[in-house]
């Protein structure tokens, strides 16, 4: 039994092992990120791919090995400053893959591509499987945007949402004391109704922060906010997004880099180089100790654990 126990121990010590040394090696480039790829043919420059893959949020990156994929804006910003520090990347195609986020991160974001076009870098977008709201912010600051006909994107809104549990805890006989410096301090309180001037704040929060939003796509796509508030925060298809103004053309990656390409004078078919961020190894596991600076407390299936402004779109499946 003892003999049993010990080979048992050594096997999951060596497969443990084995798992460490192949996020160390993968996570080699460190915190400065790093670059894989160089395809196909054309001289005198290349088109970047930066990645943009689940919730955006204003941390860095991850891919847990129990979670869902989180898109940093620290990762992100640091991937397009690479950018711009490299005289022979011509052009970035943004592979986005996200249902949106937090608005002050696709902000941060967003100020990013503008500088990065700004000095002469072009920039399209490649929209995947969804590419929606705080996505589409993003998106909208591109020179151009391609989409699947069956990509979800749009969502052009704001949303708050709290819940409250009061009913519940009274039933179950739990009662809260709050001690609070202002009258507003404990807004959206689950334990307690929310006042009809409370509501009226949040109100003005979410209206203000849609505003920053249609501004931003009005800018970017040179369309009028008439035309986005006619939208009323709903999703559309790849197919209607291109009826409506809100993408370019229809196309896969393939299509991004070559529309990249051309706009970059480097031709259709570009050499491309794959921006990656250089992964930090020991954020893999952050959801089995709660996470770091909170990311594992927001969850797409769970968005009652997070409180505050959020760009969303609803889920959509087959």
């Amino acid at each position: 039994m003892a003999l049993k126990k010990m080979i048992g121990g050594v096997v999951v010590g060596l497969a443990v092992l084995s798992l460490v040394v192949i996020l160390l090696i993968k996570g080699s480039g460190g915190a400065e990120g790093g670059r894989t790829g160089g395809t196909s043919s054309g001289e005198g420059g290349m088109v970047g791919i930066i990645e943009i893959n689940g919730m955006i949020i204003g941390d860095y990156s991850s891919a847990g090995l129990f979670s869902g994929s989180i898109a940093g804006s620290q990762t992100v910003m640091q991937q397009l400053r690479d950018v711009s520090g490299d005289p022979g990347i011509k052009a970035v195609v943004l592979r986005i893959n996200s249902p949106g986020g937090t608005p002050a991160a696709a902000q941060e974001i967003t100020d990013e591509i503008i500088r990065l076009k700004e000095s002469g870098v072009k920039v399209v977008t490649s929209m995947g499987d969804s590419a929606a709201s705080g996505a589409y912010w993003i998106a909208s600051a591109s020179d151009k945007i391609v989409a699947n006909p069956g990509t979800i994107t749009g969502s052009i809104g704001v949303i708050m949402q709290a819940q409250n549990y009061q009913g519940l805890m009274d039933k179950l006989g739990v009662h809260s004391n709050t001690i609070k410096s202002g009258a507003y301090k404990d807004m959206g309180s689950p334990d307690r109704p929310m006042s009809g001037e409370e509501k009226e704040i949040f109100q003005s929060m979410v209206d203000d922060t849609y505003s920053q939003f249609v501004e931003t796509v009005a800018k970017g796509r040179k369309i009028s906010p008439e035309e986005i508030h006619g939208l009323n925060g709903r999703v559309l298809t790849g197919r209607q997004a291109l009826e409506a103004g809100l993408v370019d053309k229809t196309g896969n990656l393939y299509d991004a880099i070559s529309l990249a390409g051309e706009l970059s004078g480097l031709g259709k078919s570009p050499r491309t180089v794959n921006m990656e961020p250089g992964t930090q190894w020991w954020r893999l596991f952050d959801d089995m100790g709660g996470g770091s600076a909170g990311t594992r407390d927001i969850k797409l299936n769970s968005l009652e654990s997070y409180y505050g402004l959020l760009l969303l779109c609803p889920l959509v499946g087959n």
